[in-house]
């Protein structure tokens, strides 16, 4: 059974899960949800967590950007991709594509690739580079980029 939150103890327990670390507005209504608090109350905790700059969807946005660039290697695509499936407005997306810059994105993209290129065991010339395709698509990165790497590696 979980426990009723009065709004202060909600604010209290919400400002520290939004300190912790960078959230979107959905996250932060769903832990209000689960939370079992009312639609006004949810509300008037997000205009607080908004004015108290605890909640800065911009901030989110370039943040989760850089992170998954970074860490995960994500290409555009799935980064986009992801933020919408957030709800992050396209201002907002096209701000955090902005955080990664062009030199960072291909210097990725080729260390990937070939790491990548490398990894995949496959004897079959054409099963290898179908592997190699998919695994970089499904990272997020546009297929003409893909594609003209794959032509450097073509043997």
């Amino acid at each position: 059974m979980n426990p009723v939150f009065s709004i202060k103890e909600a604010i209290h327990k919400i400002e520290h899960y939004c300190a912790y670390q960078e959230r979107c507005h959905e996250e932060v209504v769903s832990k209000l949800r689960s939370m079992k608090m009312e639609s006004g109350e949810i509300d008037a905790i997000i205009v607080h967590l908004i004015g108290s700059n605890f909640l800065n969807e911009s901030r989110f946005a370039c943040s989760f950007a850089r992170g998954k660039h970074r860490i995960k290697f994500w290409g555009k695509i799935r980064i986009v991709n992801e933020l919408k499936f957030r709800k992050i407005t396209q201002y907002n997306i096209n701000l955090a594509l902005k955080e990664i810059t062009l030199e960072e994105y291909t210097a990725t993209f080729d260390t990937l690739a070939e790491r990548n290129w490398e990894t995949i065991k496959e004897t079959n010339e054409l099963k290898k580079r179908k592997k190699f395709c998919d695994y970089l698509l499904r990272k997020g990165y546009e297929s003409n980029l893909v594609y003209e790497k794959l032509k450097e590696f073509k043997t």
